[in-house]
């Protein structure tokens, strides 16, 4: 069955992979990024129901217009993917306090305002799916990424907990948390660096930027594949909360949890020991 796709961030990479796919599935796509033209130019050759809006979501005003007028053109929206979003890297204390509001400003908040949007429209339908783009970087930290990853990390708690006040409207959620893929993740278009440089974290810092920038356009994972992947997921009788994207994402998890679980085990006989003794006198 045909549907209704806003895509956030559609101008390339994961975004503009997703609305290609979503269109010669035969559904409808209303593609967003902060440059409508650049959007359009983007999908250009593509054939079918396409929508092409300017939306930055940190800009309440155009996420306002931007709903109502897909809502307008095709009377429901059956699938939000929030994929707007840049990586702020670099050292914690080299990054500003206007680096991390900038950073939040679009990874969540933004997030949140474009939910907050077009969550009416799917309770008057009473359904429809998100797909949140998070990032194994949603569910593990690193070096350089404290900024990054505590916006991924926040987009994961609001997800786990919106999708619970969500479900009797048959609103569903996925947190789609991609690897390493090859987009522009990793240009400088796309990615950021802390600007405020402090000596002690000279020679890491450097290490840590060659590294990434070395691994630009040389990852392992195809958003072409991706995008496949969610439009599969989409037409799941039973879609999962979670769902991660690559061999790396998926090698990262399993180690991360066998962590986790080793952690636990080893400090269980003192956790447990906080409990209070309600049944003292």
């Amino acid at each position: 069955m045909s549907k209704v796709w806003m895509i956030s961030g559609a101008s390339r990479g994961i975004g503009l992979e997703m609305a290609r796919a979503a269109l010669r599935a035969g559904h409808s796509v209303v593609a967003t990024g902060r440059r409508a033209e650049a959007v359009e130019a983007a999908l250009s050759g593509e054939q079918g129901a396409l929508l092409t809006v300017a939306l930055d979501v940190t800009r309440g005003d155009q996420i306002a217009a931007a709903v109502e007028m897909a809502v307008s053109r095709f009377g429901r929206i059956d699938v939000l993917v929030n994929n707007a979003g840049y990586g702020q890297l670099g050292l914690f204390e080299e990054c500003s306090a206007e680096e991390v509001r900038q950073q939040f400003d679009t990874n969540v908040f933004g997030l949140m305002a474009l939910t907050r949007a077009v969550l009416p429209v799917m309770r008057r339908q009473r359904g429809g799916h998100l797909f949140n783009i998070t990032s194994i970087g949603g569910l593990l930290g690193a070096p350089a990424g404290s900024l990054y990853c505590a916006s991924k990390f926040a987009v994961e708690g609001f997800s786990e907990s919106l999708a619970a006040e969500l479900a009797d409207f048959g609103i569903g959620i996925t947190l789609v948390e991609p690897g390493y893929f090859r987009t522009d993740f990793l240009d400088e278009r796309s990615l950021r660096y802390g600007t405020r440089r402090i000596a002690d974290y000279a020679q890491r810092s450097t290490e840590l930027e060659q590294y990434y920038k070395s691994h630009s356009h040389r990852q392992a994972g195809d958003p072409v594949k991706l995008a496949s992947a969610l439009l599969q997921l989409s037409e799941a009788p039973a879609k999962p909360l979670r769902f991660c994207a690559g061999t790396d994402a998926v090698g990262m998890i399993a180690q991360k949890l066998a962590s986790l679980q080793a952690e636990l085990d080893a400090w269980r006989n003192l956790s447990v020991s906080t409990d209070g003794d309600f049944g003292a006198a």
